[in-house]
């Protein structure tokens, strides 16, 4: 190792033209996709530059208002989360600086300024847009080293030699490669290598350039929110709060009382064993390793216990117990699929051209076949159809920022039904989604819509109107299949209260 440089891995993307300044005043760590402070390997390999140089970490978490999308709802979640990150930071000596942007472009080139008295410039590396593209369009305007680090999956992402069309195939992949990868977790709290370092000092020209810049987030939110130019209309979810302190409390509570009952009721609404970390997981409030930890804790599972054999199956690689291996398919099977298409796909993983050639052609060849029912995108967003399920799926989303997996597909595929066309169908489910959701604009969102098209499926018979091979979902199957009676119950009456109520 030379002295101005730490060796690179792969989980690390660096143009290496780019000097590192030891002399710097600190480190900088840009905190974007994964905004905590615990199991990050980007804050991890921050800390690593800071001990290696002998220079002081300075953390940044910012937040834009032009998003699209922008809200109450999506912005008090992260807000939720920077209170965290600064207690964290406080306790371990370390200077944090929050950022909320007080109107379109105020907070540009705040962060090349920061750069300007860094040592080196770490953030995190992400596969989707908008975040995917921040490093990208700084790089070119910096004259000191930046890192971006992959905190994505439990398998580093930019590793996959190509793109995998269905979970099976990609389950195959992963029981190869991931024995050698469990072995390097995250450290859990990486800040405490830093006790005995001082605190940065930030240039009082930038303080005075962007007053909003704070180290101690504590004012109210409610006030704060009210003064942005973003959403009032879709309001914070009352009942969910981002954070990772919440993040660890709702996975604690999964694993004490869900996770038993994961394997057989989670497609039944009504009975609430979703582990409901989705939001969490998209906003970097938790992380896959750390979830991934904790469910080894609870199984007192070591990599012994992994099968030998590579099958691609759901069920028995692991060692565990069947809940558990069921939840991890979620987790890490269906989560880094999503990863790896926005990886090798960054253009289209959104979008139609990333189906496979047998659901486009036949959804082309039943573009035009006549629909029993049509809506318009405006009254799919207002949950008034002729039909109880979809309608409380759609009310649940405007109200609690998500939809119950299982009805979250029946969901999708009935926008499919009661659209003009199938580009029609993706437009309305990606806007319902990325407006109301707490997860949305995720990659595993994004797949999740796609899948409804026939993305990392097979083609399905009989062929169908509307839907040609494309997987069938009905809500007369849902009803027989489901335990609905508390759902619609509620979810119907949800559909009566303003979405913002509250805020």
């Amino acid at each position: 190792m030379t002295p101005s440089q730490l060796p690179l891995n792969e989980r690390v993307t660096a143009n290496p033209e780019q000097p590192v300044q030891a002399s710097a005043r600190y480190v900088l760590y840009w905190m974007t996709a994964q905004r905590r402070t615990r199991a990050n390997f980007a804050l991890e390999r921050a800390v690593d530059w800071a001990r290696h140089l002998g220079r002081p970490l300075l953390v940044l978490e910012a937040l834009a208002v032009d998003y699209e999308h922008a809200s109450d709802r999506l912005h008090r979640f992260v807000l939720d989360g920077m209170k965290d990150n600064a207690a964290a930071c406080l306790r371990h000596g370390v200077r944090y600086l929050r950022y909320v942007e007080p109107r379109a472009g105020a907070g540009r080139g705040l962060v090349k300024a920061l750069a300007r008295h860094a040592a080196v410039v770490v953030t995190d590396d992400h596969p989707a847009h908008p975040l995917g593209d921040l490093a990208a369009r700084l790089r070119p305007h910096l004259a000191v080293r930046l890192e971006q680090v992959d905190s994505c999956g439990l398998l580093p992402m930019r590793g996959t030699p190509k793109v995998f069309t269905t979970a099976y195939a990609f389950r195959r992949h992963l029981q190869h490669e991931l024995p050698a990868h469990l072995a390097s977790m995250p450290r859990d709290h990486p800040l405490r290598r830093l006790r005995s370092m001082p605190r940065a000092v930030v240039a009082r020209s930038i303080l005075t350039r962007w007053p909003e810049l704070r180290a101690d987030p504590s004012s109210d939110p409610t006030a704060l929110l009210a003064t942005l130019p973003i959403d009032h209309t879709v309001g914070a979810v009352a009942a969910t709060r981002g954070g990772s302190r919440e993040a660890r409390a709702r996975l604690t509570h999964f694993l004490a009382q869900g996770l038993e009952h994961y394997q057989d009721d989670r497609n039944h609404p009504g009975e609430e064993c979703e582990s409901g970390l989705s939001p969490y997981l998209h906003f970097g409030h938790v992380g896959s390793h750390e979830v991934f930890q904790a469910v080894v804790a609870r199984e007192g599972w070591t990599p012994d216990d992994l099968d030998t054999v590579v099958r691609g199956k759901r069920a028995g690689w692991w060692g565990m117990a069947p809940e558990a291996e069921a939840f991890l398919d979620q987790v890490v099977t269906w989560r880094e699929l999503a990863i790896n298409t926005c990886v090798h796909l960054p253009e289209t993983y959104a979008s139609m051209a990333s189906l496979p050639a047998w659901a486009l052609r036949t959804l082309h060849t039943h573009a035009l076949d006549p629909r029993p029912y049509t809506y318009a995108p405006e009254e799919l967003e207002q949950g008034a159809t002729h039909d109880a399920i979809w309608n409380a799926a759609q009310h649940q989303l405007r109200a609690q920022g998500t939809i119950h997996n299982y009805l979250r597909m029946l969901w999708g595929k009935k926008i499919l039904e009661w659209s003009r066309s199938p580009d029609e169908a993706l437009a309305t489910m990606i806007h319902l989604n990325d407006k109301y959701a707490l997860d949305g604009r995720d990659p595993n969102s994004y797949a999740g819509i796609l899948w409804c098209l026939g993305r990392n499926d097979r083609a399905w018979g009989p062929e169908r109107p509307i839907f040609g091979t494309v997987r069938y979902m009905s809500s007369d199957q849902a009803r027989k299949k489901l335990k609905l009676g508390s759902y619609l119950t509620r979810f119907t009456a949800a559909g009566s209260k303003p979405v913002g109520n509250a805020r």
